[in-house]
């Protein structure tokens, strides 16, 4: 299967820890987004470029994998009266080839689009360049497809650099003959308004607890609670992996027991938690501990403006969230640390700034918001 050159470095469209999306055959929830798809194909307005959205680690890239293994081995039919009853189901026989192939990365009519090397071929690059799609335009322009139906998968659209993304979008004002492209996107506002309005839109949703549930198990990964970190995870199958391998559940339930005796900070307990993210190879739990402090805030500020808790992602916080966010002022409060604090700690980190100064002060100064409103 066509793709980007990518030497012996890494897969850059896979979790690490969780199997690659190719590797993950069934999808788990986006009944509805299935739907919308099958439906569209069955009343034969298969549009030629879709764009599959929603937060990152929901199974967008699942999906995308799907609709393709399912376009390359259905064959066209024109609808007469011996052509065969409409599928009712995505899914394939798990013995079938076209599934083999896209495992092996030997399926001929698949292209995939996603970050290659740099131009030194040194190391990976940041952003998917212009070259790239002009790899893909070529294959396309030049090979010919069995049976006239071809598949590319852009994951992900996001990671295009300006050129790049201009050079997309001229394939897809005049896309090659028989080829749907399936576009991922995680922020699609951040997309070209004219790339947009080319693609059709399905729109994933984080996934329900019974769901991640499934989709844990089936990544191998036994979670004893997967409610609470459905909840913490934001229904994110990619996030609820990386939250458990880096032992984020234990990290959160410490954040809580911390966050309980603001305005008041335990300061020795702030310190371990700041130490908990700093040091050589400690880089993913500095990030995650951000990141973890980013969704209390952001948990506070939903509760404190809707006027109820969130379910807990671990016990006591619905009742500290219920004293630090009681009012919609505090909410306002909070949201507005939540859009400033981890942004400030990651561009300190970026030049190298003491990480567990870093968090530190993240801890201290919402210690100091919570002085201002008990004073209220």
């Amino acid at each position: 299967m066509p793709s980007v050159y990518l030497g012996d470095f890494p897969e850059p469209d896979r979790v690490e820890g969780a199997p690659h999306p190719r590797e993950t055959l069934q999808v788990f929830g986006h009944a509805a987004a299935q739907a919308e798809f099958l439906a569209n194909y069955n009343a034969r307005r298969l549009h030629h470029a879709w764009l599959i959205t929603g937060p990152r680690g929901i199974g967008k890239a699942t999906l995308a994998w799907k609709i393709a293994r399912f376009l390359l081995a259905t064959p066209d039919d024109d609808g007469g009266m011996f052509a065969a009853p409409p599928p009712t189901r995505l899914d394939l026989p798990g013995d079938h080839p076209v599934i083999h192939r896209t495992l092996a990365l030997s399926e001929p009519r698949l292209y995939l689009l996603r970050r290659g090397l740099n131009d030194k071929e040194t190391a990976p690059a940041q952003n998917i360049l212009v070259p790239e799609v002009r790899k893909m335009k070529a294959f396309f322009n030049l090979s010919v497809a069995d049976g006239g139906r071809r598949v590319a998968i852009v994951d992900c659209a996001d990671e295009m650099n300006p050129n790049a993304a201009n050079a997309l979008l001229k394939l897809l004002e005049e896309p090659p003959a028989g080829v749907t492209f399936l576009l991922i996107s995680h922020q699609p506002a951040t997309l070209l308004p004219t790339i947009r309005s080319r693609c059709r839109e399905l729109r994933l949703e984080p996934l329900a607890a019974a769901d991640m549930a499934l989709a844990l198990a089936a990544a191998g990964a036994e979670v004893p609670d997967p409610a609470a970190l459905t909840e913490l995870a934001g229904g994110s199958v990619g996030e609820a992996i990386r939250i458990e391998m880096l032992g984020g559940m234990d990290l959160y339930r410490g954040l809580i027991a911390l966050m309980a005796t603001l305005p008041r900070l335990d300061r020795p307990r702030a310190l371990a938690l700041a130490e908990a993210g700093a040091g050589r190879g400690r880089e993913a739990k500095f990030d995650l501990i951000v990141t973890l402090i980013d969704r209390f805030l952001a948990r506070m500020a939903r509760a404190g403006t809707l006027g109820h808790c969130p379910p807990e992602a671990c016990p006591g916080e619905a009742a500290l969230i219920a004293r630090l966010a009681p009012s919609p002022g505090a909410a306002r409060l909070w949201a507005d640390l939540a859009q400033s604090l981890g942004i400030r700690a990651r561009r300190g980190k970026a030049v190298n700034l003491d990480p567990a100064a870093l968090l530190f002060d993240m801890v201290m100064t919402i210690d100091a918001t919570a002085a201002v409103l008990a004073q209220r």
